[in-house]
This record gives C-alpha cells, sequence and structure tokens, in this order.
C-alpha cells in the first residue's frame, strides 16, 4: 500500500449554479479566502491562557495555548492506523488531532506574580500533567526526531529533559507519574527500532475477508481502519513500545517484559504492580485496536505475569444496542483508595441489553497478591457507568441505561461488599433534577477519591445548578445516610462561578473560575466568610463583539412541547430603526424519552460568549441575527422509538422557531437561513426537503445517506433491516429531488467521525446536481470533523459569509420572499 503524504494547499469546490448572481466557474479550485473583517483579527488574537490547579491546590499552571495551526502544519505525514491518526515524524498524535502548548507558568493561589518557565525558542508540547505531590509538572516536548520528556519544577519555575525523543504517544499521552511522584512511567520506542517498513511495494494479491455462517458481527461505521498488510506493518512498527521507568534523578530502566503492542499501563497506587492491556495479532481490518484481540494483565516490574484478568478475543461482534458491551472481565482497574486491589465488571446478560436479566452487570475486586477468589462489590440491574472511591466503607457506583435514560447512584460498602444503597434515582437528561457530582481531591498515590466532611458522614457535592433563569453552580453537601443535600453556596445571580477545587477541609475556601456575560472567565478564591482573590486578570479575546446583545427566548410546539433558544442580535442593532434582519438559525437535534425534560428551558444570559474557530456567531459581525441551538428534540415517550416520527417533530421545532423570530420582528419569512454542524447538517437538509421554513441552508460535515451507516447512528440503535422505512424517511439524499433551496455544503477531507465520511458529501452532492438543485460544493483539504487550520477555518467564514450574503442578505430579485 501506497503511503499518503496529504499536501493539497487549496480548498476544492465544485458548484452547479441556478442563478446568476452565484455564478462562478464550476469544478474549480481556488486559494484560500479571508473572511472580511473583524473576523480575520479576531482568529488571530492571542488565545486565552489554559489554567490548572496542581493536587496539593496550592499552585496554579498557566499555559500559553498555541493559535491554529498553519495548513502547513496540517500537512506533515499523517498515518491512519486502526482508528488512530499519528504523525510518523514524532511518533505522536497527527497534528489534527493535537493542540500545542508554547509555555507555562506558576503562581501561587494565595496571589502573587505568575513565574514564567523558560523553554527553548519556538518550543512546543503537549500531554502536561501534574505530579501527585504538586511539585512538578511533566509534558512531551516536539522535537524534529520525536517527542521529548520534560519535567518543569515548581519551586524554581524551571524545566529540563530527562528522556530523549523516543517517548511513544502513538495511542496517547504516553506518560503517568509514579505514585510517590519519584519519576514517570513511560511508553518509549525501542531502542534501535529502525526505519519504517516499506509500503509502498507492488501488492502480491488480493485482500480477502471472509465469514462463516451463523456468527453475526455488526459493526459501526469505524474510520481510519486497518486495510491491508502494508497498514499492519505500520500499525506494529509505530505502536510497538518498550514501557520504562524515568526517575527525577537517575538514570532510566526498561521495565521487564519486552517490547509489545501497549494500549493501556497503569501503576497500582502502592507502586508494585503494573496493569497492562497489550494487543495480540490477528489483527482486524473491521474494527480498531482496542477491539483487537489482546490480554489484560498484572505484572511485577520485571515483567512477571502475576494475575491474568482476561484474553481477549476479537470483539467483533458486540450486539448493536447502546448497551451493549463485550462479555468476559472489562473495564479493569485500580481502586484508588487501597495499595492494589484490582477492580473489573463482567456483563451477567451475555452483554446484550435485548436479553431479559435482573442482573446486567457484576463489579469484581480482588485484592494482591491476587491468588484468592474474586469478591463481589455489587450487582447492577443497569449498565455500569463508573465508581467514585471514597475509604474503606464508602463507594459510590453509578448505572446507566439508554433506551430509558435512566440512571442511579449507590452507596456501597466495600468492606462488607453485596449489595448498595441508591442514593440517586433520575433520568440523567433532566437538567432541573441533577443533583450535582460528588466532589474528589487527589490523595497522596495522585488518585481521585471522594471528598468527606470532616467529619465523615457527608461528602461534597459539585453541580451546575440548572434552573429557568439559567445555570448557577452550586456546592453542597450530601448526607451518606440519608441522601439529602445541603447547598453550602452558588454562583450569584448574573454570574456563572463554577468551583474548581476547595483549599480547606471545611469547604469555606474554594478556588473558582466566574464569568458574567460582560465579563470573561478568570480564577479567583473566594473565602465564603471574607474576601474575593483575584487570581487571574484575561482580557476579552474578541472586544470587536462586546455590544452584541444575546437573550433567550421560549416557544411552544403546536404538541405543547417548550422551546427555547438564544437571540443574538449585532452590536448596534435597534429594531424599530433597522426592522427586521437576515437570520441564521444554527441547532442540533437531539433524542428524549420524556417531553416534559425535552422541554427544560435554561437561559444563559449569564455566561461570558465569544465564537471561536469555525463558529456561525462570526456572522454576528455582518449584520445577522443568529438563532443559536433553538430546540430541536425528537422525543420518544413511553417506549415509543423517537426517531419512528424524527421528520415530523423537526419540522414542527422549525416552524415554531421561525414563528417565534418574525412574531418578534428581527425576521422576515424569505430571509431565514438554516444550519449545522455533523448530525446539525443532516438536520438541515432534512429542512430543506420537507419544509418551506428556509430560504437556504449550510450544511457542515454532515450524513445524509442513512443505508451507508446501516448498524445504527446518533441516538438510533436499530438497525437498516429493523427499521428500513425509518433510514430511509430520515435519509435527506432520498429527497434530493424535493430541495429547491440553495444549499451550501462544506466537508473536510480527512473526516474522522463515525458516519460522516466524506462521500457521504460527495453523493449528496452528486444527487442535487442531478435534480438541477443550487449546491456549492466545498471540500477542505487535510480536514478533520472539525476544522482546524487558519486557513481552513477562515476560508469556511468566507463561504459561509458570502453565501449568505448572496441568499438571504442580497437575494437575487427572483428568490427574494418566495420562501
Amino acid at each position: 500500500m501506497k503511503m499518503r503524504l496529504m499536501r493539497h494547499v487549496a480548498p476544492a469546490v465544485l458548484m452547479l449554479f441556478a442563478t446568476p448572481v452565484l455564478a462562478q466557474t464550476a469544478g474549480g479550485a481556488l486559494t484560500y479566502q479571508q473572511p472580511p473583517a473583524p473576523i480575520a483579527d479576531i482568529l488571530d488574537a492571542r488565545p486565552t491562557p489554559g489554567a490548572s490547579v496542581s493536587p496539593d491546590q496550592k499552585t496554579l499552571v498557566l499555559y500559553d495555548r498555541s493559535n491554529l495551526p498553519t495548513i502547513a502544519e496540517l500537512a506533515e505525514p499523517m498515518l491512519r492506523l486502526a482508528g488512530y491518526r499519528i504523525n510518523p515524524r514524532n511518533n505522536g498524535p497527527a497534528n489534527s488531532r493535537i493542540s500545542w502548548v508554547t509555555g507555562l507558568s506558576f503562581q501561587s493561589v494565595e496571589g502573587g506574580a505568575a513565574r514564567p518557565v523558560a523553554l527553548p525558542e519556538g518550543s512546543r508540547f503537549t500531554g502536561a500533567t501534574w505530579s501527585p505531590d504538586g511539585k512538578s509538572v511533566a509534558f512531551l516536548m516536539d522535537r524534529p526526531a520525536g517527542l521529548a520528556l520534560w519535567v518543569a519544577d515548581v519551586q524554581t519555575a524551571t524545566a529540563r529533559e530527562i528522556f530523549g525523543a523516543r517517548v511513544n504517544a502513538a495511542t496517547g499521552a504516553g506518560l503517568s507519574w509514579l505514585p510517590d511522584s519519584s519519576g514517570l512511567l513511560i511508553r518509549a520506542v525501542p531502542e534501535g527500532r529502525g526505519a519504517a517498513p516499506d509500503a509502498t511495494a507492488a501488492p502480491t494479491g488480493p485482500t480477502v475477508s471472509e465469514t462463516g455462517g451463523g456468527r453475526a458481527a455488526a459493526v459501526r461505521t469505524y474510520q481510519d481502519l486497518l486495510k491491508s498488510p502494508g497498514d499492519e506493518a505500520l500499525f506494529a512498527h509505530y505502536f510497538t513500545s518498550q514501557l520504562m521507568i524515568v526517575p527525577l534523578a537517575g538514570a532510566a530502566r526498561e521495565v521487564g517484559g519486552g517490547t509489545g503492542v501497549v494500549l493501556n499501563a497503569s501503576v497500582s497506587p502502592d507502586g508494585r504492580y503494573l496493569l497492562q492491556t497489550r494487543v495480540k495479532r490477528p489483527y482486524s481490518y473491521v474494527v480498531p485496536a482496542g477491539l483487537f484481540p489482546g490480554s489484560v494483565e498484572v505484572t511485577d516490574w520485571e515483567g512477571r505475569v502475576v494475575h491474568s484478568v482476561a484474553d481477549l478475543p476479537l470483539r467483533d461482534n458486540i450486539p448493536p444496542p447502546f448497551d451493549a458491551v463485550e462479555t468476559g472481565p472489562r473495564q479493569a482497574q485500580w481502586r484508588a483508595d487501597t495499595p492494589s486491589t484490582l477492580v473489573w465488571v463482567e456483563a451477567q446478560d451475555g452483554g446484550d441489553p435485548r436479553t431479559q436479566a435482573a442482573v446486567r452487570d457484576r463489579v469484581l475486586m480482588l485484592d494482591a497478591p491476587f491468588n484468592g477468589s474474586p469478591t463481589t462489590l455489587i450487582d447492577l440491574p443497569e449498565r455500569y457507568a463508573g465508581v467514585t472511591w471514597g475509604r474503606s466503607d464508602v463507594a459510590v457506583v453509578n448505572t446507566q441505561w439508554f433506551n430509558t435514560r435512566h440512571e442511579t447512584r449507590s452507596v456501597v460498602d466495600p468492606s462488607h461488599p453485596g449489595t448498595g444503597r441508591v442514593i440517586v434515582d433520575r433520568n440523567y437528561q433532566d437538567r432541573y433534577g441533577d443533583p450535582g457530582s460528588i466532589a474528589t481531591e487527589a490523595n497522596a498515590a495522585g488518585r481521585q477519591v471522594i471528598q468527606f466532611t470532616p467529619d465523615g458522614l457527608r461528602v461534597f457535592v459539585e453541580g451546575d445548578g440548572a434552573t429557568r433563569d439559567g445555570e448557577y453552580p452550586f456546592l453542597a453537601t450530601l448526607d451518606l445516610a440519608t441522601g439529602q443535600t445541603e447547598r453550602i453556596w452558588q454562583s450569584a445571580s448574573g454570574e456563572y462561578e463554577n468551583v474548581v477545587g476547595l483549599l480547606d477541609e471545611d469547604g469555606r475556601r474554594l478556588v473558582t473560575v466566574r464569568e458574567s456575560r460582560t465579563e470573561p472567565a478568570n480564577l479567583r478564591v473566594r473565602d465564603l466568610d471574607g474576601d474575593v482573590t483575584p487570581l487571574t486578570n484575561f482580557p476579552d479575546p474578541a472586544p470587536q463583539l462586546a455590544g452584541v446583545t444575546q437573550q433567550l427566548i421560549t416557544y411552544t410546539r403546536d404538541d405543547g412541547v417548550q422551546l427555547s433558544g438564544t437571540l443574538y442580535l449585532p452590536a448596534g442593532y435597534d429594531k424599530d430603526r433597522d426592522g427586521p434582519l437576515p437570520l441564521l438559525m444554527w441547532a442540533y437535534p437531539a433524542e428524549f424519552t420524556d417531553a416534559a425534560v425535552a422541554g427544560q428551558v435554561v437561559d444563559t444570559a449569564n455566561r461570558f460568549t465569544r465564537p471561536g474557530g469555525s463558529s456561525h456567531l462570526f456572522l454576528l459581525t455582518q449584520g445577522y441575527a443568529i438563532l443559536d441551538n433553538p430546540s430541536m428534540p425528537i422525543v420518544g415517550a413511553d417506549g415509543a422509538e423517537p426517531n419512528d416520527t424524527y421528520i415530523e417533530q423537526l419540522s414542527a421545532s422549525a416552524k415554531a422557531a421561525v414563528d417565534a423570530v418574525v412574531g418578534m420582528g428581527v425576521a422576515e419569512r424569505g430571509r431565514i437561513a438554516v444550519g449545522g454542524h455533523s448530525y446539525g447538517a443532516f438536520m438541515t437538509a432534512n429542512l430543506l426537503a420537507h419544509t418551506d421554513l428556509f430560504a437556504t441552508g449550510i450544511a457542515r460535515s454532515g450524513a445524509y445517506n442513512r443505508t451507508l451507516t446501516p448498524f445504527g447512528f446518533q441516538a438510533e440503535q436499530r438497525t437498516y433491516w429493523q427499521a428500513p422505512e425509518t433510514y430511509n424517511e430520515m435519509s435527506p439524499f432520498s429527497f434530493a429531488d424535493k430541495i429547491n433551496e440553495p444549499i451550501l455544503l462544506i466537508h473536510g477531507e480527512a473526516d474522522d467521525n463515525q458516519g460522516t465520511f466524506p462521500i457521504q458529501s460527495e453523493r449528496f452532492y452528486a444527487a442535487l446536481k442531478g435534480n438541477g438543485a443550487t449546491v456549492r460544493y466545498v471540500v477542505l483539504p487535510l480536514e478533520a470533523h472539525g476544522y482546524r487550520a487558519r486557513e481552513s477555518v477562515g476560508h469556511t467564514l468566507w463561504e459561509m459569509t458570502r453565501w449568505l450574503d448572496q441568499t438571504i442578505k442580497n437575494p437575487p430579485a427572483s428568490a427574494a420572499g418566495s420562501n
């Protein structure tokens, strides 16, 4: 197989025009275009730094973030192997999947100036992580030949390299701290690995896939799979690593056990054992690496297998429903609050939610030295969704069940396992009824454990505090005996202030991040019995948008479902003076099982909103009104399948939104556009096909033919063969001949999202073209599902602005008022 080195430099544009005002050379390639002012200036502004508080809550690290990468950076060689995208130059994630950091500084949470850490000129790094003791930050520095391990010291504000450019980060960060903070466990490129195999040789035969009868193996539309023996050789080359210990002082040493394709490796809290997941041959061409055959084992530092958790088969036959899981042990992990206790989950229903079973999952524990029988922590009636460890007698286990959107949280006593007491029982989509999440803190080994009140009878809880008037985050305590909560503090009216961490055991001193409609997010220390101390003073990254107004609007669908959206109006707009504006409605549908939950309204008036990337909100600078995220709920109550009435509910929601903005006088029929990204693009095409509510549409990175995603999509669990009518009715490709409004299609050439292969837009364009539609199809070279390169982002915004200018701001006379 020939290794593809993608180096396009301009977006490809395919066009068919039905009106002279849109005429341009069909099929032509453009150079990248810049969006109108002030959009380009905002895109090029320095990004707001990132921030993280140390595990000991004493130090703040501020990260200087790089701006949008250039198209030349995205054009670096990229390999797509077994569900991963990697950069063969540095054996790390591809540039399309990484956001580089260019600098860091330390600041005390007690105040004072930030202390910059000196780094070589032109440095960029990734994977920054605190040591458990809060005294150091480790990160991977990009070098011409690979990724090197560096450590920054908090006390001296200096950084140094402690391992050369051999870190293997193909599957992720590639590093983790030892529990005692003395060094790090890394995955290293094997010494003397040599050159990559030549995958460009002529094939020696065909690639053959075969299956015998009787074994169903339904798989989703995974991207970037292995496709040939050449791919297999490249995967083995770049993903094989050697586990190594790199101390802060002293020489690095290899961990026993030899090299292998190590997907995960974690050290037990007492530092005695390693839990490893390794991939074995034969590799698969139908699923990503995480579902390849493999082994999950506990080893010592010499590589000796102490306990075999699971011998994993190829898992290409997991049933399609969303609550389906593999059989056998899964989600193996270390218990966070004990020295070396192994925890894992096993399905009791064959992994198939369609099988009736009183117990779905069993959570098991096994203490070192792992020669006894496992203990059942708890049997669960729904799917395991995580555990938060506290102490010997307290842990909280979560469950979820997709079909009903139901969740539970149960207190269990690990010292007397077997049963639990439910303290939360709710619809997890219910924002109003969300009790919050249990707060955690790092223990001495750097593991997150429950944060108890000093008397040990209650735990701290942090929540979003969603109400009709907005989200107002809170800090509360939860009584473990009764399940009752008591709020300690809540964000003030008109502000959005969220807890980052607790600085004392009583929860009276907090690190928070606060914003308001007019003030950007900044960190502070809040003393509930005293003053507030600012920690950062980040400026408005886009002051050009300071005059934009936003308003939550509410309206009702014909079937009584309550709907809402956020209406943004350009700076200086006066309805009485200026009249209706051209308006873009940008949305993303969601499925619900409860109409009351679907109709929950949460204001955003206390949030600081500034666009970034290819956000549609940039169009506010060009005189457009934006109805952002108008509700598009698809409700399947009382066991009904939501998507069986998708078109009807979608159309009704869109009609209610259009009626609302027209009734307010801020928009007028014939000058309203609809748009969306991904599932929002799918929505856009459907609305143009089935309604005459909109004058035009913008559909980015969508899927339009559901027969190409036959084993489920979005929240649809049924296969095409179980619900062919629904799949066909929901596919705008089937109704391309009904789309009589202009539509702009944009798609990343290297889309990596399940189901949104670029062929979706390619064939939809062909269908529209073949039926005489007005359509422009823009392919962004090198881009994935979300667009990263500065040139691509700028060009996307140029395309969107130009399209709307020609269709709803200054439409041709024949089109004006036609909808």
